[in-house]
């Protein structure tokens, strides 16, 4: 259904260094990057290595409101050790802890996510809903 997403950011670099470790373990990569246009439009995209991205953070020369609550991204994670490498990486990298790496029954046996608040409080989750 959905193509892309993009989120305005508040210090691109920083971002940057967050989502580049965090979407690693899950096997997602910035496949592009912009620093060359004026300061309010830098970005950079992140997808599936040799894809076009799906997720683009942009550098906002005003301040920022992330969604509130109800709202989140959730990550696919090729395996549950990959969910645990990507909720440590975020917060390695600044992101505020939102719920440790683990099983989450309301949602199924097998739903195992872990969920971090990033810089500029979006809501991002990794999951894997596969048994074990």
């Amino acid at each position: 259904m959905l193509n892309h997403i993009s989120f305005g950011v508040t210090n691109l670099l920083r971002a940057a260094a967050l989502y580049d470790a965090a979407l690693a373990p899950l096997g997602y990569t910035r496949v592009w990057s912009d620093f060359e246009g004026a300061a309010d439009t830098h970005a950079v995209g992140y997808g599936k290595q040799g894809g076009g991205d799906q997720l683009a953070l942009k550098q906002q020369p005003d301040a920022l409101v992330a969604p509130g609550p109800g709202f989140h991204l959730a990550f696919s994670a090729p395996s549950r050790a990959a969910v645990d490498r990507f909720y440590a990486a975020a917060l390695m990298h600044g992101g505020q802890d939102n719920g440790a790496p683990g099983l989450r029954l309301d949602y199924g046996p097998n739903y195992y996510a872990a969920y971090v608040i990033d810089l500029d409080g979006f809501r991002i989750e990794a999951v894997i809903n596969i048994p074990a």
